[in-house]
Parts: structure tokens; sequence; C-alpha cells
């Protein structure tokens, strides 16, 4: 699914990456508040739907190699941190949604998880 479906999906406001809205293609998914849960199950090309606003996060999402991080809640991150998510090339939208139906919405719309896909298979390697 296309970034700029997602946007249109939950109604997002584009806080970084207009210009790759068109481009970037989103299979998997993952929820978190935790750091450490992103750090330790979420694959390369993820897109993170966090109501965490830190500095962290951006940090976190270049470590794990996330390509979208979605802010959920109505929670946006400072002027700061919208710099460090274009400074690091990561597409950044927020919603007004919580955090469950955010998830619930991409997945009935076609996006996985990290360890399911929408059809209900695992993904390859997965046990």
């Amino acid at each position: 699914m296309k970034l700029a479906d997602i946007r249109d999906l939950l109604g997002s406001e584009v806080l970084v990456g207009e210009d790759k809205l068109s481009t970037v293609e989103i299979d998997m998914a993952c929820g978190s508040d935790l750091i450490s849960d992103v750090l330790a199950f979420c694959h390369d090309n993820t897109l993170l739907c966090t109501g965490l606003v830190t500095p962290q996060i951006i940090r976190t999402a270049e470590i794990a190699g996330l390509s979208t991080v979605i802010f959920v809640r109505g929670k946006k991150p400072d002027e700061s941190v919208i710099e460090m998510g274009k400074a690091a090339g990561i597409p950044m939208l927020a919603t007004d949604l919580p955090l469950f139906e955010t998830c619930g919405l991409l997945f009935s719309a076609g996006v996985g998880g990290i360890h399911l896909r929408a059809d209900g298979s695992r993904r390859s390697g997965e046990i």
C-alpha cells in the first residue's frame, strides 16, 4: 500500500516526506510505545505507529531501518524532532486516531503485521 493511501485511510497530516507519498510502499506495520519492543521485533521497511514523540523514536527508527513513523492520538513532535526526521529521510505522519484503531485500519486495508500478513498467513521464516 502506498504511503499516500495510508495518509488518506488514517486522515493523517504529513509532517515529513510529502515527496515520498507516492513512492514508499508499505506492507508491514508495528504499533508500539516501547522502544525496546521496536528494536527487538521490527524489521527493515516497517511502518511504526506510536505515541512517542521524543528524539529517541527517530533514532530508533534509523537503527531499526523503519520506513515511516505515524504518530497517533493527536500527538505531534516538536520542531527539533521533525528536523531529525527530515535529516534522516524518514517520512512522518500524524493522526488523531488511537493506536489500536490505527493498527486495525491498516491491517483491514491489507497491511500485515511483523509476523502475520493481513490474509492470515505467516511471513516466511516466522514460527
